[in-house]
């Protein structure tokens, strides 16, 4: 049976692969991206085994810990990012439990981030080869490393797949998880910059984890190698129960998910028809209100719009002197404004209600447009002459709101015929808003270039001379930049949306057919 697991895993992957040449662009790039981080680790694990041991055993308990953390994290954060052998899909079989345990445990190791883990676990444990004693227990404790990242991963995302599963739940963990996620660059940068790390530091961080599941098994080795018994056997314990904890609540939890499947809730309210009440009951306002409707309830939109709250506190970060915070309103007016290039690939297997429909392709252009601006204008006024009145600058004012409404308006406008010629596969409604589909890379990355180039290129007048109004400190310039920017926005705009609505018209069918291929 386990056999059968793992041959059924890797048929699951071929066969997913045979569906489109986007499938396998996305299993290189994933390659690609996976073959550098094990080249990093496995030459600094190299260059370490040359190192005095006072430094091997707290850089490889460090970067053991990471791996294994990241395998228990990462997963609830997308909601299981294999899918490929879902519990829930044996419910009907009459698999023993404990090959059904050993099969999926196995099946981990199977793929891309499964396979670097190993190898990158195994290149840990060769760090002690120069001691043959301390080498058998590095590998061994490499060994129980693995176990611990594959059993801690599936037992901690089934033993929270009942929760994890409500959608609400989803929703408020990927809107609590960007902030982070996003904060997590800026703070090392600025971390690293006015602060030094020594090996005491580390030393100390290590010996911390040391005594942790996440990194008993790495510092093992270290123990092995001074010959102080006591610390390996104490730290072996520590790794080897919390491996049959993880072993146990994996057990029951998914004893417990075969006889009570997850399933949607259904809702026991009503809230009446939201924005549909509330807007005219013309094409243009049901499409504004059911975008506008997306925007407050689908995790995948409700995740752009929790970037933009962060980009002023990113700026700061990076600059405490203030003169980077003035970008808040014009990247929160690209995010925004841009935020409508992929309405049409979210849409998903609904996009046939607006091919089927007497709705003209101007007004899908306008409904998205409108939902977008609704929520993007405020937002970016507020941006704009808060960040003048912070940093002191309020002459800034007039040239920061022209910056910021051109370049909201454009990037409606050039969005707006994006989003009527190219479609890539997304998240569907109810995936984690962090997945990345498979052959979404190479369509998504080029798109989204082109779009921003010509974004850029279009903007460019208020941008130069949003610049040199802020650094002149000119009025007259500031408010030349608010008739440039408005004057040339509104013209993109409307350009946007008029050729945008034909391009809509005529390749709706064509998309509909992409999008369906994608699912």
């Amino acid at each position: 049976m386990v056999a059968h697991l793992l041959r059924l895993k890797l048929t699951l992957l071929a066969n997913g692969l045979k569906r489109s040449a986007w499938q396998v662009v996305g299993l290189v790039i994933g390659v690609l991206y996976g073959l550098g981080a094990l080249v990093l680790v496995v030459s600094g694990m190299i260059a370490l085994s040359f190192a005095d041991a006072e430094l091997r055993q707290p850089v490889a308990v460090l970067v053991g810990s990471l791996m294994v953390i990241a395998w228990w994290v990462v997963p609830l954060i997308s909601f299981g990012v294999d899918s490929t052998l879902d519990p829930a899909r044996f419910v009907t079989f009459a698999v023993p439990r404990r090959s059904l345990l050993v099969g999926l445990a196995l099946a981990g190791v199977v793929g891309v981030p499964g396979v670097i883990t190993a190898l990158s676990s195994l290149s840990i444990g060769i760090v002690w080869w120069r001691d043959p004693l301390a080498l058998v227990t590095g590998l061994v404790g490499a060994a129980i490393g693995l176990a611990l990242a594959i059993v801690g991963s599936r037992a901690t995302t089934t033993a929270a797949l009942p929760l994890v599963g409500r959608r609400r739940v989803r929703e408020a963990m990927a809107g609590l998880a960007i902030v982070p996620l996003l904060l997590v660059g800026p703070l090392i940068g600025r971390f690293s910059s006015g602060v030094s790390v020594g090996i005491d530091d580390l030393r100390g961080v290590a010996d911390v984890l040391a005594w942790t599941p996440f990194g008993a098994p790495w510092a093992i080795p270290a123990d092995v190698a001074g010959r102080d018994w006591g610390l390996a056997a104490g730290r072996a314990g520590v790794a080897l129960g919390v491996l049959a904890l993880a072993a146990w609540v994996w057990a029951k939890a998914l004893a417990y998910g075969l006889v009570n499947p997850p399933h949607n809730e259904a809702s026991a309210k009503r809230r009446g028809l939201g924005w549909f009440d509330r807007l005219p009951a013309t094409p243009v306002g049901a499409v504004t209100a059911r975008c506008l409707t997306y925007w407050a309830r689908d995790p995948r939109y409700a995740l752009a719009a929790a970037i933009v709250p962060v980009v002023p506190f990113i700026l700061w970060v990076l600059d405490r002197d203030g003169g980077a915070l003035l970008l808040a309103g014009p990247i929160a007016a690209f995010l925004l404004g841009w935020g409508i290039s992929a309405d049409v690939a979210y849409d998903g297997s609904a996009f046939w209600t607006h091919v089927a429909s007497p709705v003209t392709g101007r007004a899908d252009r306008w409904g998205r447009v409108l939902s977008a601006g609704a929520i993007g204008l405020p937002v970016i006024l507020l941006f704009a002459v808060g960040s003048a009145l912070v940093t002191d600058q309020p002459e800034a004012i007039p040239a920061l709101v022209g910056l910021s409404l051109g370049v909201l308006l454009t990037g409606l406008g050039v969005a707006s015929v994006v989003s009527a010629y190219v479609v890539y596969p997304v998240q569907q409604p109810g995936e984690s808003p962090f997945q990345t589909r498979q052959g979404a890379s190479t369509a998504a990355l080029t798109s989204q270039l082109v779009g921003w180039l010509a974004l850029l290129v279009i903007s460019a007048p208020e941008i130069v001379l949003a610049i040199l109004a802020v650094r002149a400190g000119s009025l007259s310039l500031g408010f030349a930049t608010v008739v440039v920017g408005l004057g040339l926005g509104i013209t993109v705009l409307l350009l946007g949306v008029r050729y945008g609505g034909r391009a809509l018209e005529r390749n709706g069918p064509v998309l509909l057919q992409r999008i369906l291929a994608f699912s």
